[in-house]
């Protein structure tokens, strides 16, 4: 079954709690953690994830959208991150590959993430340590944004080496995922989708969740 990871950037960050309460049905909660340096946007850090971590069961899914994210990411699994993904973009490879192990050294999952512009192949040198694998549908920065259908080859060729190493490892897709793009991600291989102004600008948001689950 897929699982759904609705964004709390399209939260009312007024009353977050309440917002991460409304999307209990859901199986991950996705934060968008931004820098204002590796993306043109900043938004929530190592506080806040602390302070929702108690105000929901979930696991919290954190994705990393920082410069050099080794250097917090073990702060990121201590206030509360349950998953900690990592853009292969932000760093080196050989600090990528200690940010995982940091990741691991805490228990946590931890997995890699590919911009738009980022080729497939640049998840090879990681992925036999990857829990996850995200890939971008849009430009990682700013919520709202359209649908790359461009990017479902990419989604299925990482689908494929997951697949022929017969790894335990979730693949993931973030950016414009709605009903109408729902099927093309997982006919492409994702098993987790995130979605954010899909999900919390439903009507009814439980209703939602589980339409994009499918």
């Amino acid at each position: 079954m897929v699982k759904i990871a609705p964004s709390i950037l399209s939260a009312d960050f007024a009353n977050l709690a309440r917002d991460v309460g409304r999307i209990a049905s859901a199986d991950y909660v996705h934060v968008d953690v931004m820098d204002g340096l590796f993306v043109p946007n900043i938004t929530i850090g190592i506080p806040v994830v602390k302070a929702i971590r108690p105000t929901t069961a979930l696991p919290l899914d954190v994705h990393l959208m920082i410069d050099r994210p080794v250097r917090y990411v073990e702060r990121f699994c201590d206030a509360g991150a349950d998953l900690v993904t990592c853009h292969v973009e932000a760093d080196t490879e050989e600090n990528t590959r200690a940010a995982l192990a940091k990741i691991h050294a805490r228990g946590k999952k931890a997995g890699v993430v590919l911009k738009p512009k980022t080729p497939a192949e640049a998840v090879l040198p990681f992925l036999d340590d990857c829990d996850i694998v995200l890939v971008m549908t849009v430009e990682p920065g700013f919520g709202g944004q359209s649908f790359m259908a461009d990017m479902l080859p990419k989604v299925a060729q990482i689908r494929a080496w997951i697949d022929e190493r017969g790894l335990d490892c979730e693949l993931e897709v973030d950016g414009g995922v709605a009903p109408d793009t729902r099927d093309a991600c997982v006919n492409a291989g994702a098993d987790v989708l995130v979605a954010g102004s899909a999900v919390y600008g439903a009507a009814d948001v439980c209703a939602r969740i589980q339409e994009l689950r499918g």
